[in-house]
């Protein structure tokens, strides 16, 4: 079951979430994992998407507001801001209107934040990206990064 109200996780928590993550994984399959990682961010929406030569392919999405929309389901790689993750090995924008590095972007202000790992299959195989965003502002906690970045380790495995 996916807790409805988690609290931010103590750093000697990490082992047992991600073991917690990992049961959720087995048991319910991925779109259940993004629930887990969603209810522990105030983003609303949480994705997995590939790349597929040039284009973002939505793999599975949580909206926790139960919508379900086409818009992102295939997005150029030049349009999204998985490119940046790709690029940099991280990407995050806490308010696109005003970041100076998406100027001229399409998303620029539609997608307000966004938090993005990458999701390697092997330490040379890129399969994609894993990414929390809203078309409010948000942020990702820190102490919530170091859990993140584990679990863009382990996310590959399911995928």
């Amino acid at each position: 079951t996916v807790p409805n109200d988690p609290c931010p996780t103590p750093m000697n928590d990490l082992y047992a979430d991600l073991a917690a993550l990992r049961r959720i994984l087995d048991t319910g399959g991925l779109a259940a994992g993004l629930q887990f990682l969603n209810a522990r961010v105030d983003y609303r929406c949480s994705a997995i998407y590939r790349l597929d030569k040039l284009t973002m392919q939505n793999v599975v999405t949580y909206d926790r507001t139960g919508a379900v929309s086409n818009a992102l389901v295939a997005v150029p790689l030049t349009d999204s801001f998985c490119q940046h993750v790709i690029r940099d090995g991280s990407f995050v924008t806490h308010d696109s209107g005003q970041d100076p590095r998406l100027q001229g972007h399409p998303y620029q202000g539609v997608v307000v934040s966004y938090y993005g790992l990458p999701l390697m299959r092997t330490p040379d195989e890129l399969f994609g990206t894993f990414c929390h965003f809203d078309y409010v502002e948000r942020s990702v906690p820190d102490e919530e990064i170091a859990f993140l970045e584990k679990v863009a380790r382990l996310l590959p495995a399911y995928l």
